[in-house]
């Protein structure tokens, strides 16, 4: 990341914050944001609004230290006729993963501004590890050298600091931005992976706001269901990979380069004492990154044949491919996941095995041929854990008009969870899953064409209802 670029992030931060009137209501939402710093540097930024808001770093007491949320806002051309807003998943990701991807939300919600928080602990919003973090720092958001030391023990130093970045209090933050910044016009929040746990749970606490609908992609699983946590995504993985292959088998392409079965060629090629050499270390790894994106995915059947074959090319070209994708990314700076915030969440609230060790990991790996670094990650890094209050695992009690899309062949949110998960939704309110058809995770970036349609189509039936 650019020195200066860091610079102007810092600015940003320095001159964009305005506190909140003191009665928000008799405010007008536009009068909280100006140009933000980097709107030029960037065609996607082009136009862009930002502020910074003051809010409580512990909402069960509000009196005490406070944290700022940084929010930038793609406005509607002309006047807007309503708000949607983008929360971004992780945990960890900022609002600028959805960046790359605002012409599709511009298409498909014409007329809507387009506001994209940084929820506590990510992007331009205050960050855990607040000199570590900070863009300027050796390494920008990210952590590298000392500064992993220094960062951790700091979390540590800070205890109650550290444990007040839930996902309960980051919840009761949007409710507080949503209920500051809105319009007075129709609102809509959308949420993807985290994104759509922290929607939920914002919707099962007392708030401020009423939204007019809701959109949830990649919808997590219950959280009281342990067999789908965290722990468990190398399992998840696999099924999809496996379920990749057998329905790869029938198609010519699998009859001409892996006539014996896509699983039992890629068994074999798992098995070969070379194949480190051949292909690096944590294959498993790799091929289950290749399920993340269609035309990655679709190249399975020529990375196998090719490992079989002792040629590890059709394996590099797929994996260049996945970092061509990631390149979208690299013109924001804060697109970085913070991964302190990540260990604290995922450790604190979506690890049903917090006795997991390194010894189960491997041994419950052996036999997968897909499989996941998450669970390695959930083993005891030093940053002390919070306890999940009373809103873990409870659904809300009622829940505006939603839809939910999820692919069938997803490997971080399987849809067997959210199919049970938008079945118990259902009894709070009028939720409908739609099904994407082969599609992996994160339906706004792997199948835009179908998200276009089925939002458009949910925004356009919402807005017509008196």
């Amino acid at each position: 990341m650019a020195a200066a670029f860091r610079a102007l992030m810092l600015s940003l931060a320095a001159s964009l914050f305005l506190p909140a009137p003191v009665n928000a209501e008799d405010a007008k939402p536009n009068i909280w944001f100006t140009e933000c710093d980097d709107a030029r540097s960037h065609a996607s930024l082009r136009g862009t609004q930002c502020t910074h808001i003051e809010a409580p770093l512990d909402h069960t007491t509000p009196g005490d230290e406070t944290i700022e949320l940084f929010v930038r806002k793609f406005p509607a051309e002309g006047e807007p006729i309503g708000q949607l807003w983008l929360v971004a998943g992780g945990p960890g990701e900022s609002g600028a993963s959805f960046y790359p991807f605002i012409e599709t939300v511009r298409g498909t919600a014409p007329g809507f501004d387009l506001l994209v928080p940084d929820h506590r602990g990510t992007g331009f919003s205050t960050r855990l590890c607040q000199e570590e973090e900070s863009p300027s720092s050796v390494a920008g958001t990210a952590l590298a050298g000392d500064e992993w030391g220094t960062c951790f023990g700091a979390l540590n130093a800070q205890a109650d600091r550290t444990t007040a970045f839930t996902i309960t209090n980051a919840a009761q933050d949007l409710d507080l931005l949503i209920s500051r910044l809105e319009a007075g016009n129709r609102t809509y929040l959308y949420g993807v992976s985290y994104g759509t746990q922290l929607v939920l749970r914002m919707l099962t606490l007392e708030r401020q706001v009423d939204l007019d609908g809701v959109i949830l992609d990649s919808l997590v699983s219950l959280e009281n269901n342990d067999r789908l946590d965290l722990s468990h995504r190398s399992a998840i993985t696999d099924g999809v990979g496996r379920k990749v292959l057998r329905e790869c088998d029938p198609l010519p392409v699998c009859r001409q380069y892996l006539p014996g079965g896509a699983e039992q060629a890629l068994q074999q090629v798992l098995m070969r004492e070379d194949i480190e050499e051949l292909a690096g270390k944590n294959l498993k790894f790799k091929l289950a990154a290749l399920l993340d994106f269609p035309e990655a995915r679709d190249m399975l059947p020529f990375v196998i044949a090719g490992l079989q074959a002792d040629d590890p090319a059709w394996l590099e070209y797929a994996m260049a491919r996945l970092a061509s994708f990631g390149s979208k990314f690299s013109p924001y700076p804060q697109s970085g996941s913070s991964v302190p915030l990540v260990s604290l969440i995922s450790r604190s609230e979506n690890n049903a095995r917090p006795d997991l060790t390194a010894e189960v990991i491997a041994r419950e790996e052996t036999p997968y041929l897909f499989a996941s670094p998450l669970p390695s990650l959930l083993l005891s890094s030093g940053i002390p854990l919070y306890e999940s209050d009373a809103s873990f695992g409870t659904s809300p009690a009622k829940i505006p008009p939603a839809i939910v899309l999820q692919g069938t062949l997803d490997p971080k949110t399987p849809y067997a969870g959210a199919k049970e998960h938008v079945a118990k939704l259902q009894l709070a309110g009028s939720v409908k899953l739609i099904p994407i058809e082969a599609a992996p995770h994160f339906i706004l970036m792997t199948a835009p064409d179908e998200f276009e349609q089925s939002v458009a189509a949910f925004i356009q039936v919402r807005r017509a209802d008196p």
